[in-house]
């Protein structure tokens, strides 16, 4: 019976570019197998977004060791957050604490990552900027205890789940 149904198949590339045609930006969300971190840890799914640049003027995100409807669901509200920011007169800082992203007054930090050093990970997005340079921040979650990658203090079971890709 399959036989019967349409084929919707179109290539990736153009998925990208129809939801960024549609919506502004896409998400991009990878499980990479065999990939793995610099100390051989594998390296978990994760899920970034292409145009935020163009879109909300603020660069792409990645979030890692997150499910992309989760993701999804940041990058919507980093969407409506950015902007309102910047109005406001206090946008967002870059490598700086942020409350409110998150319930419960959690800590978030967008920090800056080389993407050089992690390009294989934005193979999407290099195609989709052809040749264009880009930049890519990492959202930082908070473990249970309202710690995030990097401090003391950090669930160290969390570090395969949110490997820390800053600067």
């Amino acid at each position: 019976m399959d036989h019967d149904l349409p084929n919707f198949q179109i290539p990736h590339a153009e998925k990208i570019d129809w939801m960024i045609e549609t919506a502004g930006w896409a998400i991009e969300s990878v499980d990479p197998g065999s990939f793995a971190t610099s100390d051989g840890a594998p390296f978990p799914v994760y899920s970034y977004s292409v145009n935020f640049d163009g879109f909300i003027d603020f660069p792409n995100v990645v979030v890692c060791g997150l499910t992309p409807v989760t993701c999804k669901g940041l990058f919507d509200l980093i969407i409506e957050v950015v902007p309102r920011a910047r109005d406001s007169g206090s946008p967002i800082e870059i490598n700086t604490d942020l409350l409110g992203l998150f319930d419960g007054e959690q800590r978030a930090r967008f920090v800056s990552i080389d993407v050089q050093a992690w390009g294989e990970l934005f193979v999407s997005a290099t195609s989709w900027y052809r040749g264009r340079s880009f930049e890519v921040v990492q959202l930082l979650w908070p473990d249970r205890n309202g710690f995030l990658p990097g401090e003391a203090g950090f669930d160290q079971k969390l570090r395969f789940a949110q490997p820390l890709l800053s600067l």
